[in-house]
């Protein structure tokens, strides 16, 4: 059996899979469901002490869509775009003393962990809130500088506003490092000009690792209506952006080999060895859970020991930052001579003329018998294997 172990911020993990900061994690009793389904951790909705970041979460509102723009009505694609507003905790920060420590004793009893989002409104507030998270049993503290509503709230001078300067947002996790002893891990904005340059200022402030990384924010259009969906600007992530997401773990891994949680853009189990590959530890997955449930959480943590023990890997270890390491550096190392050129088998090819019309280096024409090759066009491109639908192309090495 293969082991799904892993070490993070110091703390054992049974598996890589945790749930982030959302819904799913605003109480009590919906912590210990993440816990009883699997979960190696669940970090709770963040708390606050911002009034309006509070009021928004009892403002909720949801907009699921699917791959034209339309409200999936129950019908859950692959690559859903979750498009929401919602804020921090609806739940006061101090009146989370109690259920903090009780959820974490029974994240314990389970070989878990409980994990406390922060996001507060001035540098004071934020070690304040964090203190009492450790005092209250907790191993690990997210300060969630990704939080895309911040910037359209009056008074939520957090989230985004500070995890797009990296002097702010090293400011902000150096009060917290000194305010507490356990680890800081720091949840970041896409919306940063560089994620990488902001993992770097946090680093250095004293991070133990990021999470890479929050959603952006969108707007969203019903057409048929010519109005904006649920009336204006929103948060916007899902599966369709794990390839912007990995793209930052895979720098951040690469450049300055911190650790990583992987979130934003991780559906299944599929998507969970994307990210464990391109060099994150632990996954925070959200969204999709409030689409599927939580017993989502079982059948992720199920496909992940499916693929290593067929791939013949001992442990996750195994297959962590293996893409990442197998990456070029440059897209100048990238460009090498190309050694191959597409060759059409006429027997598979039943003249649909994808390969032709996606051709635009001249190598593939139209001819009255099929296709014809002109193989001193060719660059080896792939785009004609990737639009053939009947496995009629192959590539062959240069003369």
């Amino acid at each position: 059996m293969a082991d799904l172990g892993v070490e993070f911020c110091g703390l054992y993990f049974k598996n890589p899979i945790i749930v982030s900061s959302i819904e799913p994690t605003n109480s009590l009793e919906r912590l210990k469901s993440c816990i009883d389904n699997g979960a190696a951790g669940a970090v709770v909705k963040t708390l606050t002490d911002i009034p309006s970041m509070v009021t928004l979460t009892k403002h909720s509102k949801y907009a699921i869509l699917n791959e034209t723009g339309e409200i999936i009505k129950g019908k859950i694609p692959r690559n859903f775009v979750f498009y929401s507003r919602s804020g921090f905790s609806s739940t006061p920060y101090g009146e989370w003393e109690k259920d903090l420590g009780a959820a974490q004793v029974y994240a314990a009893k389970n070989n878990a962990h409980i994990i406390a989002s922060i996001g507060a409104g001035s540098p004071e507030t934020w070690a304040l809130i964090s203190k009492m998270a450790e005092d209250c049993g907790v191993p690990l503290v997210e300060l969630n500088l990704g939080c895309p509503h911040t910037s359209h709230m009056s008074g939520a001078k957090t989230g985004v506003r500070i995890g797009q300067v990296p002097e702010l947002a090293a400011e902000v996790v150096g009060r917290v490092v000194a305010a507490v002893k356990i680890p800081v891990l720091v949840k970041l904005t896409p919306e940063a000009a560089n994620l990488t340059d902001v993992a770097a200022s946090v680093k250095q402030a004293g991070a133990s690792a990021v999470t890479v990384n929050s959603r952006f924010t969108g707007f969203a259009v019903d057409i048929e209506t010519g109005k904006p969906l649920i009336g204006g600007p929103a948060g916007v992530g899902g599966p369709w952006i794990k390839y912007v997401t990995l793209r930052w773990v895979h720098d951040i891994y690469s450049r300055l080999g911190m650790a990583i949680a992987g979130s934003n853009g991780i559906f299944d189990w599929r998507d969970a060895i994307a990210f464990i590959m391109s060099g994150a530890r632990i996954m925070q997955v959200g969204s999709v859970l409030m689409l599927k449930g939580y017993e989502w959480l079982g059948q992720m943590i199920q496909g992940i020991e499916a693929f290593l023990e067929e791939h013949g890997y001992g442990s996750i270890g195994d297959i962590y930052g293996m893409a990442s390491r197998n990456a070029a550096g440059s897209y100048d190392q990238q460009f090498v001579e190309q050694s191959l050129h597409a060759v059409v088998d006429d027997e598979a090819c039943t003249r649909c003329w994808n390969c032709v019309h996606s051709c635009f280096y001249d190598a593939l024409g139209r001819g009255e018998e099929g296709v014809i090759q002109h193989l001193e066009n060719c660059i080896g491109c792939e785009l004609c294997f990737n639009v053939c639908p009947f496995d009629a192309i192959a590539f062959a090495p240069n003369a």
